[in-house]
């Protein structure tokens, strides 16, 4: 705001957020049945946006047989005690960048 007693005028800073991309794409990760497998990757910024992990076509959330993490840039998924119905595509998806193994 600038005010110069008998006149003001006023301006906003609108700031929009760059997109992350992904800068560490996932690795295929190969396991024996009943072991936890491990997908990670790094993005080039930590970022609000929604980040999102599928096995499949199917939204993966944190439970007792997923864990997803964030720690700064690094995104991770555990898939615990894996079984042969967990063989297939996995993938991570922010904004409009996606990796998958």
């Amino acid at each position: 705001t600038c005010d110069t007693g008998d006149q003001q005028t006023t301006a906003a800073v609108q700031l929009k957020e760059p997109a992350a991309t992904i800068v560490e794409r996932l690795k295929d990760v190969a396991a024996y049945e009943g072991e936890d497998a491990v997908f990670e990757c790094r993005l080039s910024r930590e970022t609000a946006q929604d980040a999102q992990w599928f096995l499949g076509d199917v939204p993966l959330q944190s439970n007792e047989m997923n864990e997803i993490r964030v720690q700064g840039t690094r995104h991770s998924l555990i898939l615990r005690k894996v079984t042969l119905e967990d063989c297939g595509s996995v993938s991570f998806k922010v904004g409009q960048h996606s990796s998958a193994a």
